[in-house]
């Protein structure tokens, strides 16, 4: 066994605070990962504190990691020591459903292993990336094709797949005019993402100030979804919404912007659901609300490698590892743009 250290949540109503634990040797097709960086998602946040009801504690939260192979198992063929290489948000699943068969491990049907907080359906517990290393079945390890600024790869390890796989999905592209609601840790990935597949993007939020940064981030149009005549210039227009917010919101209004046979996709998980949206809203227009994950791993490393080739990263602020209470709280008032990342190097400072 490997000894590992790392931050932990013990208890929904504590801080997390340091953690030792253990992972397992490296197995013949593991790879064995030193962490330099890991994301903070709204997840972590979420897990820590129990807010989906389903957290088994001690929690070590992170699943956007980048770090460099320290060792890998005498079967593994596509990583050696030295690579830098990325873990997501799950580590493991069934391997034999259809789900998995078609590279949507996903929604594998048996319940992927997610990096933290263990199997959908229940298991053993996993740890995640607020630690020194990571042991990973090279089948759920990335390839990192980015030459550099490391960290601001590592947000793409989760925020980036979540919002690349339905505009892949829902085949974004040049001509369509996509909207994309939110400019947090998921909307302004979404934003660059959409952006980069030639759309014309339109930025939806409530926070005028919110405005000069969605433009530099390449959004064409900002609109202030609480400005009702700013709405209505761009009712049954849109050919596709990404939907980022994790807070429950009204649907109705974002419905109405869509063409008909349009869809929008949910991405943001609030910790309690959304008011229900009208039927008619739907019918009318044969409008489809939809909802997505992140992606499979095939999918995952397709994204990485669209990134690096368009030289897209995460706009990030990089936090030590004492500091992540303090972020967690700067998170639920949106007080960071647009993702904190955790330098691993500060770990064993005090």
């Amino acid at each position: 066994m490997i000894d590992v250290q790392g931050y932990a949540a013990l208890d929904p109503s504590k801080p997390l605070a340091p953690f030792s634990f253990q992972r397992r040797t490296p197995g013949e097709r593991d790879v064995q990962i030193e962490i330099l960086f890991c994301g903070v998602c709204h997840s972590d946040l979420h897990t820590a504190r129990n807010e989906w009801h389903n957290t088994l504690y001690p929690s070590v939260p992170g699943h956007e990691i980048v770090g460099r192979v320290t060792a890998i198992g005498q079967a593994v063929t596509n990583f050696k020591v030295g690579d830098i290489a990325g873990v997501g948000c799950l580590v493991d699943s069934c391997r034999h459903c259809a789900s998995c068969g078609e590279g949507l491990e996903q929604y594998c049907e048996k319940g992927f292993t997610g990096t933290y907080n263990g199997p959908v359906f229940g298991g053993e517990n996993t740890f995640g990336g607020y630690s020194d290393s990571i042991v990973v079945d090279e089948k759920y390890v990335l390839r990192i094709k980015h030459p550099d600024n490391l960290a601001a790869v590592a947000p793409l390890l989760c925020a980036g797949i979540t919002t690349y796989s339905p505009l892949r999905q829902w085949k974004v592209g040049p001509g369509q005019k996509v909207g994309v609601v939110g400019l947090g840790g998921l909307g302004h990935m979404a934003v660059k993402i959409a952006k980069a597949m030639g759309a014309h993007v339109v930025l939806f939020t409530t926070s005028p100030d919110k405005k000069e940064d969605a433009l530099r981030l390449g959004a064409a149009e900002v609109v202030i979804s609480k400005n009702k005549e700013e709405m209505a210039a761009h009712a049954s227009s849109l050919d596709f919404i990404l939907n980022t917010v994790a807070a429950p919101h009204d649907l109705d209004a974002l419905l109405a912007l869509l063409k008909r046979d349009a869809t929008m996709t949910l991405v943001g998980a609030p910790a309690t659901p959304h008011p229900s949206p009208s039927v008619f809203n739907l019918i009318f227009k044969r409008r489809r609300l939809a909802g997505s994950l992140i992606g499979g791993i095939a999918e995952t490393q397709e994204m990485l490698d669209f990134c690096a080739e368009h030289g897209i990263v995460a706009d990030i602020e990089m936090i030590r590892m004492q500091d992540i209470n303090e972020a967690y709280e700067r998170m639920l008032k949106s007080d960071v743009k647009y993702r904190f990342v955790i330098d691993m190097a500060t770990l064993q400072q005090r």
